[in-house]
C-alpha cells in the first residue's frame, strides 16, 4: 500500500496541473474540478492495489475525475446548461477518450495549462490573489508553501483563494487565452507565475528534498509555450533563457546523499551544456531587441556563471555591474542583497560587508533566510567565526527546507569546531 501511496502523490505532483487544467475547461468552475480530481485520486488509492497502476496513470485520473463531472452535472439540475455540455463532450468516458483529454487539443493556442494562466492572471483579481491562485491550481502546491511563500498565515492565503475563485466566478471571467491585443497587460503577471513556479522547484520552501524536478520541467515548458506564443518580447525569452541555465545545473546542486553543494564547489562536468547552449543563445537573441527587462538581466548573469570555466575565473566584476542595472530598473531588497554579494566578490570582502550590514538595517529581510546566510558565508570567508556562526543561526532558525537546514547546520558545526 506504501509503494501505492507513493505512486499516486507521485502521479499527483507530476500531473496535476496538466488535469485540474482540463477539468477546470470542462465544467467551468475551480472548485468543482479540483473536487472531481480529488475523488479521482482517492479512487485511485482504493482501485490501484487491487486491479494494478494502469498503464497511463494520467489518462485513468481524467476519466475517472471527468465521470465524477459528469454526476455531478445530472445531480445539478438546476444547472443544466452546465450538464449538457459535459455530456455532448464525452458520452461515455472510455480510456482512449481520457487520453485525448489528457493530451494537448490542437487549437491556435492548444495549451489548457496557459488558458488556466491567462484566466488565474485577469486583471479583475489582484496580483497576490493571481499568483496564488495559479501556484495552486496549476503548481499543484498546497496552501502552507504558498503561505510560506508570500509570508502570510495559512488562513489568511486560504481566504484568498477562496475569494479569487467566487470573483472568476461571479465576474464570468472567461476560460481562454485573451486577443493578442489584450496579451500584453496580463504578460508581466503571467511571467511572474511561471518563475514561481519555477523558484518553488528549484528550491522548494519545505520537505526533504531541496529540488522538485516536475515543477521545474512545468515551468520551463509553460515558458516556452509562452515565448512561442509572444516571440517578439524579449522578456518571454529571458524567463525562458534564466530558467534554463539555472536548471543546466540541477544535478550538480546536490551530491549523491542529497546534500546541497554550492555553487563554487560543483562539479561543472555536471551541467547540461545543451540546456546553456540555448540558455546563452536566448540571451543574445532578447538582448537584440534592445527592450532590457529584469528577466533578461538575470539570464545575463545566469549566463556569466554557466560560462565560466571554474569558480575563480567567474567574471564577477560583469556580475555586479549587472546587478546594478537590475537594481537601477527593479529595485528590491533581494536584488541590493545579490548586488552586495556580487561586490564583496569583486572589490573585496569587507565592502560587501558593509552594504549587507546597511541593508540588513532597514529590517526588510530580517525573516529572510538567505540574507542571514549569505552575510554568514562573507563573515566566515573573513575568519570572523563568532559573527558568522550567529548569522548561520539565525539562518537556520529561519529556514524550512529539511536539505537547506542540513547544509546551515553543518557549516555552524564546522565553525564551532574551529572556535
Amino acid at each position: 500500500m506504501d509503494e501505492i501511496q507513493s505512486t499516486v502523490e507521485a502521479i499527483f505532483r507530476r500531473e496535476s496541473g496538466r488535469i485540474i487544467a482540463a477539468l477546470i475547461r470542462i465544467a467551468g468552475s475551480f472548485d468543482r474540478a479540483e473536487e472531481a480530481m480529488q475523488d479521482a485520486f482517492a479512487s485511485a488509492l482504493t482501485a490501484w492495489p487491487e486491479k494494478g497502476i494502469p498503464e497511463n496513470p494520467g489518462a485513468w485520473i481524467t476519466a475517472v475525475a471527468h465521470r465524477r463531472l459528469i454526476d455531478y452535472g445530472r445531480k445539478e439540475r438546476t444547472r443544466r446548461e452546465k450538464q449538457e455540455p459535459l455530456l455532448y463532450e464525452t458520452p461515455t468516458v472510455q480510456q482512449p477518450e481520457a487520453e485525448m483529454l489528457f493530451e494537448t487539443a490542437e487549437s491556435e493556442y492548444p495549451d489548457d495549462r496557459l488558458r488556466l494562466i491567462f484566466t488565474c492572471c485577469h486583471p479583475a483579481l489582484n496580483a497576490e490573489a493571481q499568483v496564488a491562485l495559479t501556484l495552486r491550481t496549476l503548481g499543484g502546491l498546497n496552501t502552507p508553501e504558498i503561505a510560506r511563500a508570500f509570508l502570510l498565515p495559512e488562513p489568511t492565503l486560504a481566504q484568498r483563494l477562496v475569494r479569487a475563485k467566487r470573483k472568476i466566478q461571479d465576474a464570468n471571467i472567461p476560460y481562454e487565452v485573451p486577443p493578442r491585443d489584450q496579451i500584453a497587460e496580463r504578460l508581466a503577471q503571467v511571467q511572474s507565475v511561471i518563475y514561481l513556479i519555477f523558484n518553488e522547484g528549484y528550491a522548494a520552501t519545505s520537505g526533504d528534498s531541496l529540488i522538485r524536478r516536475e515543477l521545474c520541467g512545468e515551468a520551463i515548458r509553460l515558458g516556452r509555450t509562452l515565448a512561442e506564443l509572444v516571440p517578439a518580447e524579449p522578456e518571454n525569452l529571458g524567463l525562458l533563457a534564466l530558467m534554463l541555465l539555472h536548471d543546466s545545473r540541477r544535478d550538480a546542486r546536490v551530491d549523491h546523499d542529497g546534500k546541497i553543494v554550492v555553487l563554487e564547489e560543483q562539479d561543472r562536468s555536471l551541467w547540461d551544456g545543451e540546456k546553456i547552449r540555448e540558455g546563452c543563445g536566448l540571451v543574445h537573441r532578447a538582448l537584440r531587441l534592445r527592450r532590457i527587462g529584469p528577466y533578461q538581466l538575470q539570464a545575463a548573469i545566469a549566463a556569466v556563471h554557466c560560462e565560466s570555466p571554474s569558480a575563480a575565473e567567474t567574471d564577477w566584476r560583469e556580475i555586479a555591474a549587472l546587478y546594478r542595472e537590475l537594481l537601477h530598473i527593479s529595485p528590491s531588497p533581494v536584488v541590493a542583497l545579490n548586488h552586495a554579494v556580487a561586490i564583496a566578490m569583486s572589490e573585496g570582502l569587507d565592502r560587501g560587508v558593509a552594504q549587507i550590514d546597511e541593508l540588513g538595517a532597514s529590517g526588510e529581510l530580517k525573516g529572510y533566510h538567505l540574507f542571514h546566510a549569505a552575510r554568514a558565508d562573507l563573515l566566515r570567508r573573513m575568519g570572523r567565526n563568532s559573527e558568522a556562526a550567529q548569522a548561520y543561526e539565525e539562518a537556520l532558525r529561519l529556514a524550512t527546507n529539511a536539505v537547506e537546514r542540513e547544509y546551515l547546520r553543518a557549516r555552524l558545526n564546522t565553525l564551532r569546531s574551529v572556535s
